[in-house]
């Protein structure tokens, strides 16, 4: 058997709450890895332990448990029987073989009926693993640290620790909707909520049959990888070149970016409120863009009675490049496409727009009536890990 040691992080601060937490970890392990060989997934004195059968694939089990939030660190393992005998003798033969200028043994006795503390433990196999290898014993920085969990009815030791995704797990902390562009910022925006346990939703807005349907296929593949993360999502996909038409013939060439945005904010509002979502997420950040200033932000995010969440609003372009291309999404980001944003885009943009020249300017325009025919013509899409199969809803969303 193929067995996975799990340690979370920040959920050990939990106080009451924390079994939730845990259970619902486990579940989110249990879920990512249904497709493989999997026996069980149970929680066991401040780890939870991940069991598999031997054919199990531990490079896909590395993947998987990398990119889900709420995991620290996990660890390939091997039981033993909790006996200090037993341990000594099969790690005296699992380090054989094995090569290091320096290591160390750190024990852990999480279950304190365990006759001998930690350090006897750590003393005891440490001179085994000499008369075996012959390494010198470095306590700081050693090149391999072997590590011994002692429970109630099982042992583990490994050898080499995986770093985990942090954060929470998924679902703990409620559920927003990320306005999802074809850029590098959104898609960051959107994982770094579901780092923090946020299960997230998506809406993305495109001009086809005005343009093509580039943006909606890379929208697709951006929920698709983000999906390994949160393992379910929904994916709403607005048409808004028939909004842009009418404000390109209604409101000032300057106004046009920041009308277009309160559309989007209105709209992805009442998605929310649809699907019991608490706050919106956008990728802006400060002065990266026209729209991005304070001012226009503030008149954008005006139109709100949601929170609007700007995770990444203090970052600078370098920053969140580096995100992108560690959660996998930078090169679907990098791909050209015709997005709605570059659609009857005015060449000198306002910077610092005001609620009252923005006011004045939609009253030219239907704004309800608009808002409502984009909802009545969206498709939503459902898409989930590990099955990645995806289901399509068309019609008014809004019923």
């Amino acid at each position: 058997m193929l067995s996975v040691v799990v340690h979370y992080g920040e959920l050990a601060l939990k106080g009451r709450n924390r079994p939730w937490f845990i259970k619902t970890l486990v579940r989110s392990i249990a879920t990512s890895l249904g497709d493989l060989p999997l026996r069980d997934v149970r929680p066991l004195i401040g780890r939870i332990i991940v069991t598999l059968d031997d054919g199990a694939d531990w490079d896909e089990v590395r993947r998987r448990l990398a990119v889900l939030p709420g995991i620290g660190n996990f660890a390939r393992a091997e039981r033993v029987e909790p006996d200090l005998d037993a341990m000594t003798a099969r790690i005296g033969e699992a380090v054989e073989g094995h090569t290091a200028e320096s290591f160390r043994v750190r024990a852990r006795r999480a279950d304190k009926r365990f006759a001998t503390p930690s350090p006897d433990i750590e003393r005891v196999i440490g001179r085994r693993v000499q008369d075996v290898t012959g390494w010198p014993v470095r306590l700081s920085k050693p090149a391999l640290e072997i590590r011994v969990e002692v429970l109630t009815n099982d042992a583990f030791f490994f050898m080499a620790r995986e770093p985990g995704m942090g954060g929470l797990p998924t679902g703990t902390s409620g559920k927003v909707l990320a306005l999802l562009s074809g850029g590098i910022d959104s898609p960051v925006a959107a994982w770094r909520l579901i780092k923090r346990g946020c299960r997230v939703s998506f809406v993305h807005f495109h001009s086809y049959p005005i343009l093509s349907r580039t943006s909606q296929d890379k929208a697709r593949e951006l929920v698709r990888t983000l999906t390994r993360h949160q393992l379910r999502s929904r994916l709403s996909l607005v048409p808004f070149g028939p909004l842009q038409q009418q404000v390109v013939v209604s409101v000032p060439p300057p106004l046009r970016v920041v009308i277009y945005r309160r559309l989007m904010v209105r709209i992805a509002e009442r998605l929310a409120r649809k699907i019991g979502a608490h706050a919106l997420v956008t990728g802006d950040s400060v002065g990266q863009v026209a729209s991005q200033t304070v001012e226009n932000l503030a008149v954008v995010g005006g139109v709100a009675t949601l929170p609007i969440l700007r995770p990444l609003v203090g970052m600078d372009k370098e920053e969140i490049t580096a995100d992108a291309q560690r959660i996998g999404t930078y090169e679907t980001s990098i791909v050209p496409d015709e997005d709605c944003c570059t659609l009857f885009t005015p060449r000198f943009p306002t910077t610092r727009a005001s609620a009252a020249a923005a006011e004045a300017a939609e009253r030219a325009l239907d704004v309800d009536g608009l808002v409502a025919r984009a909802l009545e013509d969206a498709v939503v899409e459902d898409f989930s890990f590990p099955m990645l199969q995806s289901s399509v809803l068309e019609g008014d969303i809004t019923a």
